[in-house]
Protein backbone atom coordinates (compact mmCIF):
# COMPACT_ATOMS: atom_id res chain seq x y z
CA UNK A 1 0.00 0.00 0.00
CA UNK A 2 3.00 2.27 0.49
CA UNK A 3 3.71 2.27 -3.25
CA UNK A 4 0.07 3.09 -4.01
CA UNK A 5 -0.14 6.13 -1.72
CA UNK A 6 3.35 7.34 -2.63
CA UNK A 7 2.48 7.57 -6.32
CA UNK A 8 -1.00 8.89 -5.53
CA UNK A 9 0.52 11.73 -3.51
CA UNK A 10 3.17 12.36 -6.14
CA UNK A 11 0.64 12.45 -9.00
CA UNK A 12 -1.90 14.55 -7.12
CA UNK A 13 0.61 17.13 -5.88
CA UNK A 14 2.31 17.42 -9.28
CA UNK A 15 -0.90 17.82 -11.28
CA UNK A 16 -2.82 19.98 -8.79
CA UNK A 17 -1.05 23.29 -9.53
CA UNK A 18 -1.27 22.64 -13.28
CA UNK A 19 -4.97 21.82 -13.27
CA UNK A 20 -5.55 24.45 -10.55
CA UNK A 21 -9.30 23.71 -10.17
CA UNK A 22 -9.99 26.76 -8.03
CA UNK A 23 -8.28 29.24 -10.32
CA UNK A 24 -9.41 27.59 -13.55
CA UNK A 25 -13.02 27.71 -12.31
CA UNK A 26 -12.76 31.48 -12.68
CA UNK A 27 -11.51 31.02 -16.25
CA UNK A 28 -14.45 28.71 -16.98
CA UNK A 29 -16.78 31.32 -15.53
CA UNK A 30 -15.36 33.94 -17.87
CA UNK A 31 -15.65 31.64 -20.90
CA UNK A 32 -19.13 30.29 -20.22
CA UNK A 33 -20.74 33.40 -18.81
CA UNK A 34 -24.06 33.56 -16.96
CA UNK A 35 -25.77 30.17 -16.93
CA UNK A 36 -28.04 28.30 -14.53
CA UNK A 37 -26.65 26.18 -11.70
CA UNK A 38 -27.90 23.01 -13.42
CA UNK A 39 -26.07 23.89 -16.64
CA UNK A 40 -22.83 24.52 -14.75
CA UNK A 41 -23.11 21.12 -13.06
CA UNK A 42 -23.75 19.43 -16.40
CA UNK A 43 -20.75 21.14 -17.93
CA UNK A 44 -18.59 20.32 -14.90
CA UNK A 45 -19.50 16.64 -15.18
CA UNK A 46 -18.59 16.54 -18.88
CA UNK A 47 -15.24 18.24 -18.29
CA UNK A 48 -14.41 15.97 -15.33
CA UNK A 49 -15.13 12.84 -17.38
CA UNK A 50 -13.19 14.14 -20.38
CA UNK A 51 -10.24 15.04 -18.20
CA UNK A 52 -10.19 11.61 -16.55
CA UNK A 53 -10.25 9.76 -19.87
CA UNK A 54 -7.71 12.12 -21.46
CA UNK A 55 -5.10 11.87 -18.69
CA UNK A 56 -5.75 8.13 -18.23
CA UNK A 57 -4.91 7.49 -21.89
CA UNK A 58 -1.72 9.53 -21.57
CA UNK A 59 -0.77 7.66 -18.38
CA UNK A 60 -1.48 4.19 -19.77
CA UNK A 61 0.13 4.72 -23.18
CA UNK A 62 3.01 6.86 -21.98
CA UNK A 63 5.50 3.99 -21.58
CA UNK A 64 4.62 2.58 -25.01
CA UNK A 65 5.13 5.98 -26.62
CA UNK A 66 8.56 6.24 -25.01
CA UNK A 67 9.45 2.75 -26.20
CA UNK A 68 8.26 3.57 -29.71
CA UNK A 69 10.48 6.65 -29.90
CA UNK A 70 13.41 4.90 -28.22
CA UNK A 71 13.58 7.24 -25.22
CA UNK A 72 14.96 5.83 -21.98
CA UNK A 73 13.34 6.22 -18.57
CA UNK A 74 16.30 8.18 -17.19
CA UNK A 75 16.17 10.71 -20.02
CA UNK A 76 12.42 11.20 -19.51
CA UNK A 77 12.93 11.70 -15.79
CA UNK A 78 15.69 14.24 -16.35
CA UNK A 79 13.96 16.19 -19.12
CA UNK A 80 10.48 15.88 -17.61
CA UNK A 81 11.73 16.92 -14.19
CA UNK A 82 13.35 20.02 -15.66
CA UNK A 83 10.10 20.91 -17.44
CA UNK A 84 8.04 20.37 -14.28
CA UNK A 85 10.49 22.47 -12.25
CA UNK A 86 10.37 25.20 -14.91
CA UNK A 87 6.57 25.23 -14.79
CA UNK A 88 6.68 25.50 -11.00
CA UNK A 89 9.24 28.31 -11.20
CA UNK A 90 7.18 30.29 -13.70
CA UNK A 91 4.06 29.86 -11.57
CA UNK A 92 6.01 30.85 -8.47
CA UNK A 93 7.05 34.12 -10.13
CA UNK A 94 3.71 34.87 -11.75
CA UNK A 95 2.88 38.52 -11.24
CA UNK A 96 -0.86 38.71 -11.79
CA UNK A 97 -3.29 36.21 -10.31
CA UNK A 98 -5.93 37.27 -12.83
CA UNK A 99 -3.72 37.06 -15.94
CA UNK A 100 -5.05 33.67 -17.04
CA UNK A 101 -8.63 34.75 -16.62
CA UNK A 102 -8.08 38.03 -18.43
CA UNK A 103 -6.31 36.26 -21.31
CA UNK A 104 -9.16 33.80 -21.68
CA UNK A 105 -11.74 36.59 -21.53
CA UNK A 106 -9.92 38.53 -24.24
CA UNK A 107 -9.58 35.48 -26.46
CA UNK A 108 -13.24 34.49 -26.16
CA UNK A 109 -14.71 38.01 -25.95
CA UNK A 110 -18.21 38.03 -27.28
CA UNK A 111 -18.25 34.25 -27.77
CA UNK A 112 -19.84 32.65 -24.72
CA UNK A 113 -19.61 28.86 -24.64
CA UNK A 114 -22.85 26.99 -24.17
CA UNK A 115 -22.70 24.12 -21.64
CA UNK A 116 -24.86 22.12 -24.05
CA UNK A 117 -22.17 22.21 -26.77
CA UNK A 118 -20.54 18.77 -26.54
CA UNK A 119 -17.57 19.65 -28.76
CA UNK A 120 -16.67 22.71 -26.70
CA UNK A 121 -16.76 20.62 -23.52
CA UNK A 122 -13.54 18.95 -24.66
CA UNK A 123 -11.95 21.77 -26.64
CA UNK A 124 -11.17 24.28 -25.29
CA UNK A 125 -12.71 23.68 -21.84
CA UNK A 126 -11.03 20.32 -21.11
CA UNK A 127 -7.97 20.80 -23.32
CA UNK A 128 -6.15 23.12 -23.00
CA UNK A 129 -8.01 25.18 -20.32
CA UNK A 130 -8.28 22.41 -17.69
CA UNK A 131 -5.56 19.93 -18.73
CA UNK A 132 -3.03 21.59 -20.99
CA UNK A 133 0.32 20.56 -22.49
CA UNK A 134 1.95 20.84 -19.08
CA UNK A 135 -0.31 18.08 -17.75
CA UNK A 136 0.67 15.85 -20.67
CA UNK A 137 4.39 16.33 -19.93
CA UNK A 138 3.85 15.67 -16.23
CA UNK A 139 1.78 12.53 -16.88
CA UNK A 140 4.40 11.13 -19.27
CA UNK A 141 7.09 11.82 -16.67
CA UNK A 142 5.10 10.32 -13.79
CA UNK A 143 4.15 7.30 -15.89
CA UNK A 144 7.81 6.63 -16.62
CA UNK A 145 8.71 7.35 -13.00
CA UNK A 146 6.11 4.81 -11.81
CA UNK A 147 8.00 1.83 -13.24
CA UNK A 148 8.84 -0.50 -10.36
CA UNK A 149 11.03 -3.61 -10.00
CA UNK A 150 8.17 -6.10 -9.73
CA UNK A 151 5.04 -6.43 -11.85
CA UNK A 152 2.72 -6.13 -8.85
CA UNK A 153 4.41 -2.95 -7.60
CA UNK A 154 4.35 -1.54 -11.14
CA UNK A 155 0.58 -2.10 -11.40
CA UNK A 156 0.01 -0.60 -7.95
CA UNK A 157 2.13 2.44 -8.83
CA UNK A 158 0.11 3.13 -11.98
CA UNK A 159 -3.10 2.56 -10.00
CA UNK A 160 -1.96 5.25 -7.59
CA UNK A 161 -1.58 7.68 -10.50
CA UNK A 162 -5.04 6.75 -11.79
CA UNK A 163 -6.53 7.44 -8.35
CA UNK A 164 -4.81 10.82 -8.37
CA UNK A 165 -6.44 11.61 -11.73
CA UNK A 166 -9.87 10.59 -10.41
CA UNK A 167 -9.40 12.68 -7.25
CA UNK A 168 -8.44 15.71 -9.31
CA UNK A 169 -11.41 15.16 -11.62
CA UNK A 170 -13.70 15.12 -8.59
CA UNK A 171 -12.15 18.37 -7.39
CA UNK A 172 -12.61 19.88 -10.86
CA UNK A 173 -16.27 18.86 -10.83
CA UNK A 174 -16.91 20.54 -7.47
CA UNK A 175 -15.06 23.75 -8.34
CA UNK A 176 -16.58 24.10 -11.80
CA UNK A 177 -20.07 23.31 -10.56
CA UNK A 178 -19.87 26.17 -8.08
CA UNK A 179 -17.75 28.54 -10.18
CA UNK A 180 -20.12 31.54 -9.73
CA UNK A 181 -20.22 31.06 -5.96
CA UNK A 182 -16.41 30.66 -5.79
CA UNK A 183 -15.92 33.87 -7.78
CA UNK A 184 -17.92 35.73 -5.14
CA UNK A 185 -16.32 34.06 -2.11
CA UNK A 186 -12.58 33.84 -2.92
CA UNK A 187 -10.50 36.95 -3.43
CA UNK A 188 -7.83 36.93 -6.18
CA UNK A 189 -5.08 37.59 -3.61
CA UNK A 190 -6.06 34.54 -1.55
CA UNK A 191 -6.17 32.29 -4.61
CA UNK A 192 -2.79 33.65 -5.74
CA UNK A 193 -1.24 32.97 -2.32
CA UNK A 194 -2.41 29.36 -2.34
CA UNK A 195 -1.09 28.94 -5.88
CA UNK A 196 2.34 30.24 -4.83
CA UNK A 197 2.66 27.57 -2.12
CA UNK A 198 1.57 24.79 -4.47
CA UNK A 199 3.92 26.10 -7.17
CA UNK A 200 6.89 25.80 -4.79
CA UNK A 201 5.94 22.19 -4.07
CA UNK A 202 5.77 21.56 -7.81
CA UNK A 203 9.25 23.07 -8.22
CA UNK A 204 10.62 20.71 -5.57
CA UNK A 205 8.94 17.70 -7.20
CA UNK A 206 10.43 18.61 -10.56
CA UNK A 207 13.93 18.91 -9.09
CA UNK A 208 13.55 15.54 -7.34
CA UNK A 209 12.41 13.77 -10.52
CA UNK A 210 15.21 15.37 -12.55
CA UNK A 211 17.78 14.32 -9.94
CA UNK A 212 16.55 10.72 -10.04
CA UNK A 213 17.07 10.68 -13.82
CA UNK A 214 20.49 12.35 -13.61
CA UNK A 215 21.60 9.97 -10.87
CA UNK A 216 20.65 6.96 -13.01
CA UNK A 217 22.62 8.39 -15.95
CA UNK A 218 25.84 9.20 -14.08
CA UNK A 219 25.92 6.11 -11.83
CA UNK A 220 27.30 3.79 -14.60
CA UNK A 221 30.00 6.37 -15.41
CA UNK A 222 31.08 6.54 -11.78
CA UNK A 223 31.15 2.73 -11.53
CA UNK A 224 33.30 2.50 -14.67
CA UNK A 225 35.92 4.82 -13.21
CA UNK A 226 35.77 3.36 -9.71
Amino acid sequence: MGVLWTHFALGFSALLPLVNPLGTALVILGLVGIQSAAEYKTLARKIAINMTLFLAVVELLGSYLLEFFGVSLSIVQLAGGIVVAAIGWSMLNQQDANSAKEGADAQMAGHGISPKDESRAFYPLTFPVTAGPGCIVVMLTLSAHASEKTISDDVIAHLGLMLAIVALAALVYVCYSYAPQIARAVSPSTAHGILRVIAFILLCIGVQIAWNGLEALIRPLIQQHA
